[in-house]
């Protein structure tokens, strides 16, 4: 019995220290989702990337990019408001498993709020202040504008910080006029711009490219006939 009462005490203990932990995270967030909007609004930062010189419409950027982008960066994207909870059940699960943070399960929408306002530390304070900027996003800006937004602030290696800087240095052509080969290359860069920038290194560039298609065709964007299309091409250029 009193063992018992003893792994309850415990128990109790450490429940309660989770609870005032997560709500400690949760204040400590909040205050900083807070002060980083006091320092620049919202609309501020946005102005400030649609000014770019470059800057792409959502409407010149081809269906093919658009799709390939969602399929490997966040395939619930037009469907979720700002956060996928499936994505941070998996993420959560992976990071238990690791041991470390290998997984973070943002979505584009927490991806662009973290290129407006805060840097890439993986931490837990940051992690509750980026999803509230994600809900603001969503709450002020549609999902066209949202995605616009993220394709005109990510990096694609080679100094180059916007899909239009990209698709001119890579392919001396406007992003508009990108081919499905192209368009299913440029959108695997980002997700390690210094391994997949086609000029630094094509063969890691294309096999990263047909991960981006076997998501495609696992989402329902391209058949196997449009993969195999895009996958001769590849070849074709080796």
């Amino acid at each position: 019995m009193k063992l018992g009462k003893i792994t309850r005490t415990i128990l109790f203990l450490f429940v309660t220290v989770c609870l005032l932990t997560g709500f400690t995270v949760a204040h400590k967030g909040y205050e900083l989702y807070r002060e980083v909007l006091s320092e620049d609004s919202l609309k501020e930062r946005v102005e400030a990337i649609q000014e770019k010189d470059g800057y792409t419409s959502f409407k010149d950027l081809p269906d093919v990019y658009i799709n390939a982008v969602v399929s490997v960066e966040d395939k619930r994207f037009f469907k979720h408001n700002g956060i996928d909870a499936i994505a941070i059940g998996r993420a959560i699960l992976n990071d238990i498993q690791a041991g470390r943070f290998v997984e973070g399960g943002s979505t584009i929408t927490q991806q662009l709020a973290k290129n407006l306002y805060f840097n890439q530390d993986k931490e837990l304070t940051r992690k509750v202040a980026e999803v509230l900027m994600a809900f603001e996003l969503e709450k002020h800006y549609t999902k066209d504008q949202i995605f616009e937004l993220y394709v005109n602030c990510i990096y694609f290696g080679e100094g180059y910080y916007s899909v239009g800087d990209a698709s001119m240095g890579y392919f001396n052509k406007s992003p508009e006029e990108m081919t499905d080969y192209e368009s299913t290359l440029l959108a695997g860069v980002p997700n390690a711009p210094s391994k997949y920038a086609p000029t630094k290194n094509l063969k890691l560039a294309q096999m990263r490219q047909k991960k981006v298609l076997a998501r495609m065709e696992a989402c329902g964007y391209f058949s196997s006939d449009e993969v195999e299309t895009v996958a001769q091409q590849i070849v074709s250029i080796n």
